[in-house]
């Protein structure tokens, strides 16, 4: 394997530093509806993408099966959901509460894994899965205390994670098989064209919003998600999956850093409770997951 062109290290930093600012733009432009802000977001980054795509990666659509797109379409559908939500979520709740319930997806997707996939847990896993949880639970009832809207942005929080999940659990597969440009491009486009039709049926406007808006969907095409997860999947060829999540974990600590520092949001006592055991739960979990997955490989290696 070459040697990378600059630190793997620097670049999940910037990732983490990237992808925090997604609920902060959100947050910029409430007056627009979430459905809105979510839509273009995605459809621009397929616009941005839409030049490589077409000259460097055109041929490799003829190659893609039937059923590869069907569920590449279907993570698309499910990756709007998830941005709804979320977005949804950030008109209710603040910011810290959002973002550290958002990224308890490991834990559903583990789940669905062990519903769908019958892959099992160890008990390391299972006891910081509960740690986890308990955590969020927490979150949730201090933002009880504060009001119904706290709590129902809360739950459309958790609803978010539950639909990035199903996003991943649909496109594991056939992105074993799509190559990341052209296989993103699908799903991003599905996304947008899922998005232009639930603002249709809503009557939700395309436009009207002030130009500052404009360019708070165009950074939030290009910062979290170019600078975000492109780089995350970069790093992916130097750094194993674990430290990639490990990275990502500490995204609802930028992300509650920048609120209190662009938006003035203050943390309360619930949630940097709740949100320390959350990240400590999230923490010994990947980390169990991933010595887990070392040891079968270990051991698969060995009987061959």
């Amino acid at each position: 394997m070459r040697i990378p062109p600059f630190n793997p290290y620097i670049a999940v930093a910037i990732g983490v530093i990237s992808v925090s600012t997604s609920a902060i733009f959100v947050k910029l432009a409430d007056q627009a509806p979430a459905a809105i802000i979510a839509n273009y977001r995605l459809l621009f980054a397929v616009i941005l993408m839409a030049p490589l795509v077409l000259v460097k990666y055109r041929h490799d659509f003829k190659h893609i099966q039937k059923k590869d797109w069907i569920y590449s379409t279907l993570a698309g559908i499910f990756l709007a959901f998830h941005f709804i939500l979320w977005f949804e979520s950030l008109n209710y709740t603040s910011v810290a509460s959002s973002v550290v319930l958002v990224t308890l997806q490991p834990i559903f997707a583990f789940i669905g894994t062990y519903l769908f996939f019958k892959e099992r847990f160890s008990p390391a896993a299972v006891i910081s899965m509960f740690i986890a949880l308990f955590g969020s639970f927490i979150i949730s009832w201090g933002d009880f205390q504060l009001g119904m809207e706290e709590l129902f942005g809360d739950i459309l929080a958790l609803l978010g994670a539950v639909m990035i999940t199903v996003y991943f659990l649909f496109g594991q597969d056939s992105r074993k098989r799509i190559s990341l440009i052209p296989y993103t491009f699908i799903v991003y486009s599905a996304s947008s064209i899922t998005l232009i039709i639930y603002n249709v049926i809503l009557q939700n406007s395309f436009t009207g919003y002030p130009a500052d808006y404009w360019w708070i969907f165009i950074a939030l095409a290009i910062v979290p998600t170019f600078f975000g997860h492109t780089l995350f999947n970069w790093a992916l060829r130097w750094l194993s999956t674990a430290t990639i999540s490990m990275g990502i974990v500490f995204e609802p600590v930028g992300a509650t850093l920048l609120a209190y520092l662009i938006l003035g949001e203050k943390v309360t006592a619930s949630q940097w409770v709740g949100g320390s055991i959350v990240l400590f739960g999230l923490f010994l979990f990947i980390m169990s997951t991933s010595r887990k997955r070392t040891i079968t490989l270990s051991k698969n290696v060995q009987k061959k």
